[in-house]
């Protein structure tokens, strides 16, 4: 009596144990939910009862099986945990936006839902199906799913929360990305330093940026097969979740830095191509180019890091939009310079090295950068003008001259004859005849004032000639050579004088002219111009 009496409540236990250990239910999106998952758990699986909440007439016992395998696969290789107290366990429930007995399961996968049948139990729907598959051709690609069949082999004992084939698999992986980071730094380094050879330039870049482009696209790729593999060993939720999440963070990252070092070693090349040109303003467009494409690539690589966060970017460009839109009011000055800067190397209007006149400025520019641009004037100091002023301003470049002008008045004295002042005149033409960097089509050299104390002889002339400097060299070569044809022709150069006559002395004669009469005077006005014909 004993012996059936003890049967009977060991019966009952390991009956009431297999009823905790077995949860089937189908009246609500939780426990179709619960049913799914509690019946895959290695300790007590059962692919059967795992499949009901995905078979349904139109579907068959081993598809359900098939699909519900796979999508804890697809959970367990995404690192996807599925929290059963956020569920609902009404079995009338409603979605809010369709209002009919419809629970999507997982946010950002709207496909994936449970329907309420006819027969008041919930089931996923046929689009889940589908997701599920297209989910696991994404998670196992290139035929990583077939290591699902293999990895346990190595070992299904469980230490410390993982299977021996797991921790197998792990020691392996970590060889093999070691060796692949040997391998593709290798390549990688030899591809780079090819292509440098091939543009025929060695030096900065070869030399700087080779080996760090090189190690981050290592790592990069290591990181990509990682993604592919990983899935397959089917880790515990928690670690699965986190590993996913690093390595997902990881892609961008790496990518960020391959992109953000490719920028530094093409403004090299950028900068070597800007030297051979006879512009000076695009050797200052390369430094520019090169810092507002770094500039880019960090905040486009951080948006893609916060998205492998899941953090919602929308809101947050939203907000950078409101708050853009604010700091753009205050910093409007700063926003109108950039767009001055851009204006700049858009029109052209002046380059590194020239000589600019604007307003107040005067001096040789020096450097064009975002916000304004360094002049160096001719007292040796450094003036920072705004590029919003400069684009706005007219600008007269005293670099862009073909010709530079030269005039002066030469002064003579009065008591310089008329016939020695036409040889002067026709003097001073042959210097700028006979000098090698005056423009030969365009000078004018005449008699043409008469001041208070000197005859003046307009002098005007141009230099070709590139430079300031130059030109400075050749106005002193003219003036040198007008002061040494003054000379050989003993004409007397003039200086402001005041010349006081005194009419009348005692003992001296008259200093006051003795006019000729009407008649006289025309007389010898007729006798000159009869000369003069």
């Amino acid at each position: 009596m004993r012996f059936v009496l003890s049967t009977i409540i060991l019966f009952s236990f390991l009956f009431i144990q297999a009823q905790e250990d077995t949860y089937v239910s189908l009246s609500s999106p939780h426990a179709s939910v619960k049913t799914f998952l509690d019946n895959l758990q290695p300790e007590h699986r059962n692919d059967s009862l795992a499949a009901l909440p995905f078979k349904t007439s139109d579907r068959s016992l081993e598809v359900a099986k098939k699909s519900a395998v796979k999508f804890k696969r697809v959970l367990d290789g995404r690192g996807i945990f599925i929290y059963l107290d956020e569920i609902p366990k009404n079995s009338a429930y409603q979605d809010s936006v369709s209002n009919k007995n419809k629970y999507v399961l997982l946010d950002g996968y709207p496909n994936i839902f449970l329907l309420r049948a006819g027969d008041n139990k919930w089931y996923f729907s046929d689009s889940s199906i589908d997701k599920i598959e297209e989910m696991y051709q994404e998670t196992f690609r290139f035929g990583t799913g077939e290591l699902l069949n293999l990895l346990p082999k190595l070992g299904t004992k469980k230490t410390f929360g993982l299977y021996t084939y797991q921790y197998v698999t792990i020691f392996i992986l970590a060889l093999i990305s070691a060796l692949v980071y040997k391998i593709f730094a290798f390549f990688t380094e030899r591809i780079f330093s090819r292509i440098v050879k091939r543009l025929n330039y060695q030096g900065e870049a070869s030399e700087k940026y080779l080996w760090q482009i090189a190690r981050p696209t290592s790592v990069f790729i290591i990181v990509l097969l990682l993604l592919l593999v990983t899935p397959a060993l089917q880790l515990p939720i928690t670690y699965s979740k986190y590993v996913n999440l690093i390595l997902r963070v990881m892609v961008p990252l790496f990518g960020t830095v391959i992109v953000y070092r490719l920028v530094s070693i093409t403004s090299v090349f950028l900068a070597r191509m800007a030297q051979k040109t006879e512009s000076t303003l695009d050797d200052q467009l390369v430094p520019l180019l090169r810092k507002t494409l770094k500039t880019f690539v960090i905040i486009i690589g951080t948006l893609l890091i916060l998205d492998n966060l899941d953090v919602p970017i929308l809101p947050l460009l939203t907000g950078l939009s409101i708050g853009g839109l604010a700091f753009a009011l205050a910093a409007q000055d700063t926003i109108k310079n950039f767009f001055g800067s851009v204006m700049i190397f858009v029109d052209k209007p002046f380059q590194v090295g020239d000589w600019i006149t604007s307003n107040d400025v005067d001096g040789t520019v020096e450097e064009v950068g975002f916000r304004s641009s360094r002049i160096r004037t001719f007292r040796n100091s450094v003036i920072y003008v705004p590029n919003s002023k400069l684009a706005d301003n007219t600008i007269d470049n005293h670099g862009l001259r073909k010709y530079r002008r030269f005039y002066t008045q030469i002064s003579i004295t009065y008591d310089t004859p008329p016939e020695m002042i036409d040889v002067f005149v026709n003097g001073l033409r042959q210097i700028v005849e006979d000098h090698p960097k005056t423009w030969k089509d365009n000078y004018h050299v005449y008699f043409n004032e008469m001041s208070s104390s000197s005859l003046n002889i307009m002098f005007y002339i141009f230099f070709n000639v590139p430079t300031w400097g130059e030109e400075l060299h050749c106005r002193h070569e003219i003036l040198m050579s007008i002061m040494k044809l003054g000379n050989e022709l003993g004409v007397n150069f003039a200086f402001p004088t005041q010349t006081l006559h005194i009419e009348n002395l005692p003992g001296q004669p008259s200093l006051s002219p003795t006019y000729l009469s009407e008649k006289e005077a025309e007389t010898k006005l007729q006798t000159f111009f009869k000369k003069s014909q």
